[in-house]
């Protein structure tokens, strides 16, 4: 049985739902809420969490369960109920799947997946009672060691949901790595890649050859010292030192879908009459001619695209970063990540922006330097880097090797071409001058790079223009 379940409900899930749901132990169970109440959970005699509960979620945007579960839904709007079982306890995923299932029948929707609901019979778990303290703070891992916190997620593709990114943030607190463990078929979301590539945090995939890899590079792994770490040299053949790669990560499959990768970074003043989120919607109209479908702090994205309300949770965190998450309409796969930071320099934003296309389907290169131009005149843009590669028109990360991106063009915001000496940043070594956007005075300069995917010597030209802009 799966260790996360899912309810999707026509109905919000009112108060005695829940309660109907969390009493599917037995009348004498309690709970606890962590997480200023988002979270509900049940916990054993010994203080461990038995069975977490996120807070009901009304989901606003399509196709996000489609997108992470595989799942239908009921129509838009419906309400997203997550319970996770902690794996090793005993009746915990029954527990769970019977709260979903419950779940599910009063509030008129369906459990996800269906096998892990199929029973609304009470389960006898004794000994279940509130968590002491410090215990209720604890995020609900599978194995806690001085060194990191191992999760098993068992779902079709690992996202940045409300329990992950506490996750996250409660070993990053405890100055810990976070290490999430899955099947072979899962893949990752676009949004939690760059969280899980920071040592010791790795995506461990289980291997039936190997026993385990890291998704991300395919490093045969091994549990030692308290982690999953690469194995070891002495373990690598004498023919091959190097650490070894699991077969299974090695096995490409040829595709002719494309991703279009944009990174960039925007400053804009710190005044009353700042509205963020417009850089990403400029961006994302230019190549798509529409503005994103959703955005959320975690996944799913659940509420419709709104500049404004991003701007008041930004403001209402400041000085503490924000972090959001938008999704495009499900005929065009697209996802954006946005940080938003405040610092000295007035309020930054730093977006990694991605858009897949079929074979059938030709990415909008020609609209890259108009879409730069209108970051440039109209967001403060900093910088920016395009890449094209072959992959997943789905976006979704896969556990197997696939090729990197080649660059584009890569574009020079205004102010940072005005600062360098000597004309440097219109005078470079590459075969193509830069064209100048925006007004004359004061232009942002794009540079055009070779940009095929089959040929990875657009880095060279890269790595070229940026020692060049350096000065090194």
């Amino acid at each position: 049985m799966t260790k996360d379940v899912i309810a999707l409900t026509r109905r919000m899930p009112d108060p005695w739902t829940m309660v109907a749901g969390l009493l599917s132990g037995g009348p004498d169970k309690l709970v606890d809420k962590t997480g200023e109440g988002a979270v509900v959970r049940l916990c054993d005699g010994e203080g461990r969490p038995l069975v977490s509960v996120e807070a009901p979620l009304l989901v606003q945007v399509p196709g996000e369960a489609e997108r992470l579960l595989g799942a239908t839904p009921p129509p838009v709007p419906y309400w997203w109920t997550e319970a996770r079982a902690t794996t090793g306890v005993e009746h915990a995923e029954q527990l769970a799947g019977t709260f979903a299932a419950r779940l599910a029948a009063l509030a008129d929707g369906s459990a996800w997946p269906p096998e892990a609901a199929r029973s609304l019979a009470v389960v006898q778990t004794d000994g279940v009672s509130v968590a002491p303290t410090p215990a209720a703070g604890q995020t609900a891992v599978d194995v806690l060691t001085d060194k990191v916190a191992v999760v098993i997620q068992d779902r079709p593709v690992l996202a940045m949901t409300a329990w992950l990114s506490d996750a996250f943030r409660t070993a990053a607190t405890a100055q810990l790595g976070l290490q999430v463990v899955t099947p072979p078929g899962t893949t990752l979301s676009p949004a939690v890649r760059d969280s899980l590539s920071n040592w010791p945090s790795r995506w461990v995939v289980r291997d039936e050859h190997d026993g385990y890899y890291d998704g991300m590079t395919g490093a045969v792994l091994r549990w030692q010292d308290g982690m999953f770490s690469p194995v070891e040299v002495a373990e690598a053949t004498a023919d091959d030192p190097r650490t070894p790669v699991a077969a299974t990560y090695q096995e490409v499959t040829a595709t002719d879908e494309r991703q279009l990768a944009v990174t960039f970074r925007t400053v804009h003043p710190a005044d009353d009459h700042l509205v963020l989120g417009g850089a990403l919607e400029s961006i994302w109209r230019e190549l798509t001619g529409e503005p994103p479908a959703g955005w959320g702090t975690a996944e799913p994205a659940n509420l419709p695209w709104s500049p404004r309300q991003i701007t008041d949770l930004a403001r209402e965190r400041a000085p503490q970063p924000t972090w959001i998450v938008a999704v495009g309409n499900p005929n065009r796969p697209g996802l954006a990540t946005v940080r938003i930071n405040r610092t000295k320099a007035g309020v930054e934003e730093h977006v990694t922006l991605m858009f897949g296309y079929g074979p059938d389907e030709e990415p909008p290169v020609a609209s890259l330097a108009k879409a730069a131009e209108v970051l440039a005149t109209r967001h403060r843009l900093q910088s920016m880097l395009v890449q094209l590669r072959k992959a997943r028109r789905d976006l979704a990360v896969p556990p197997r090797f696939e090729g990197p991106g080649v660059p584009l063009a890569f574009v020079l915001g205004a102010e940072e071409v005005r600062q360098m000496p000597d004309d440097r940043a219109r005078n470079t070594p590459l075969a193509q001058a830069p064209v100048p956007l925006g007004p004359k005075p004061r232009p942002t300069l794009y540079y055009p790079l070779p940009g095929d995917p089959s040929d990875l010597s657009g880095w060279q030209e890269f790595e070229r223009l940026m020692r060049h802009l350096k000065g090194t």
